[in-house]
């Protein structure tokens, strides 16, 4: 039986397009992936989901596979407020509006280009007198199973 070099690769395309279409479905946002485990996201591309509340939306951005010890996401809220208590530390970094930190009768406020560290186990509620978009960064990483 003789097969053909070109209906040999053209079988080798048609596996390897198989095998990448059953691997981890691709990100809605853009995520590029370095094999040294370096990981960039365009933080702008994100579109975040509704989180428990009208006016919170969230989304992770790694995986506990890719970032096993520190978490990463985007959050929006819209002239809204929540109360959370936190079981991990967090840092948050606001992209657009203003984010604020209401803990023990007092609000701390943070605009864009400014980081608000929460440590863990503070009883807040995050509040916002605007549109506010803010990166959030957790440790440990799996901080949706601790609470």
């Amino acid at each position: 039986m003789n097969v053909s070099e070109e209906l040999i690769r053209e079988i080798v395309q048609k596996v390897l397009e198989e095998s990448t279409a059953k691997q981890a479905p691709a990100e809605d946002f853009v995520k590029e992936k370095d094999p040294s485990g370096i990981i960039k996201i365009a933080t702008e591309t994100v579109k975040c989901e509704r989180f428990e509340q009208d006016g919170v939306a969230l989304k992770d951005v790694v995986t506990l596979e890719e970032a096993p010890r520190m978490g990463c996401g985007i959050m929006e809220l819209d002239h809204t407020s929540f109360e959370w208590t936190l079981t991990y530390d967090e840092y948050d970094l606001v992209l657009e509006g203003t984010l604020e930190i209401e803990i023990d009768g007092r609000v701390v406020t943070a605009e864009k280009g400014q980081i608000i560290y929460i440590p863990k186990n503070s009883h807040i509620h995050f509040q916002t007198p605007n549109k506010t978009r803010y990166a959030y960064f957790v440790y440990p990483a799996n901080w949706a199973d601790l609470a």
